[in-house]
């Protein structure tokens, strides 16, 4: 009999699997309570039936937007009814806002569709942390066991800390890379957390320092940027608030050129240009369920410059 293969974190881990430029892309999230079971397929399991749930995915689709299914952490009494939200990101044409509501039958979440285009519903009761960051932690068990085991101990650290903003959530991308935890509105992927270093990391984010050795990337951005913002908040060039591309080319079969700057720029720093080539990494086991070992997609900085 064969050996087991570890869970798809440990190996990781224990490669140094770069994690940065893997963000999966979103302008949006439409993020649903659900208290679970989650399957899988979060959303195609949930319940709702295949009219609405065709409805909500166009409408996200439209929007750039991911869906989620979100629950509080640890263990808690289901509610009759329970709450969505939409909420804009900093990649998004829209306002950088939130719209909240409340849902008991599926027909009520047909009310976030507006709101996915952009509308503002001035109904919305806001709760406690409506226009407050949220801290999403991935902890979906049943599309890979590494989420579950290493994303619960996150969520709990971040809403003892966070009560009113922190969510588990189903699936964000990248799992070998758990505890993963994604920060609205930024978009800020942020990977390999547990125990000590989590409440600090976040912390650090919602103060405006970002932690480069962390950062899998923004969602907003395309992956060779999302390496690049890693690599300058990873060298202390970037402090303070994340980096943003102004331009991404490509120069050669395999390498990238990008011009970054401060989205709110104040004259202390002006642009600086990354260089980097596209690798294939070897082949590994990249989740848990995964029937085959596959390739991923990293990114190598050969040099970092203020942009001519």
């Amino acid at each position: 009999m064969p050996p087991l293969s570890p869970p798809c974190s440990d190996a990781a881990r224990g490669r140094g699997d770069p994690m940065a430029g893997t963000a999966a892309p979103a302008r949006a999230w439409f993020l649903i309570e659900h208290p679970g079971p989650w399957p899988a397929d979060a959303f195609g399991g949930s319940g709702l039936s295949v009219p609405v749930q065709r409805r909500l995915q166009q409408a996200a689709a439209d929007a750039g937007a991911r869906i989620l299914l979100v629950r509080r952490p640890g263990r808690r009494a289901h509610r009759s009814r329970r709450s969505w939200a939409v909420v804009h990101g900093l990649g998004s044409a829209r306002p950088q806002a939130q719209v909240w509501g409340d849902w008991q039958a599926e027909g009520d979440l047909l009310d976030a569709v507006p709101a996915l285009a952009g509308a503002r519903d001035p109904r919305d009761g806001p709760p406690a942390a409506r226009g407050l960051p949220l801290l999403l932690v991935c902890a979906h068990g049943r599309h890979d066991v590494c989420c579950a085991v290493r994303g619960r101990p996150v969520a709990a650290a971040l809403q003892e800390r966070w009560p009113e903003q922190t969510w588990e959530c189903s699936h964000v991308g990248g799992c070998r890379f758990a505890g993963n935890v994604v920060v609205l509105p930024d978009g800020a992927y942020y990977g390999g957390l547990g125990g000590d270093d989590t409440v600090e990391v976040v912390g650090d984010h919602l103060a405006g320092r970002v932690r480069g050795e962390y950062l899998r990337g923004v969602s907003h951005e395309p992956p060779v940027a999302q390496a690049a913002i890693a690599e300058l908040h990873r060298q202390g060039r970037a402090e303070g608030e994340l980096f943003r591309s102004r331009r991404v080319e490509q120069v050669a079969a395999s390498v990238w050129r990008v011009v970054l700057e401060r989205a709110a720029d104040d004259g202390s720093a002006g642009p600086v240009e990354v260089e980097l080539e596209q690798q294939a990494a070897p082949e590994a086991r990249l989740t848990c369920r995964a029937p085959r070992d596959a390739t991923a997609r990293t990114f190598v900085v050969r040099r970092v410059r203020p942009a001519p």
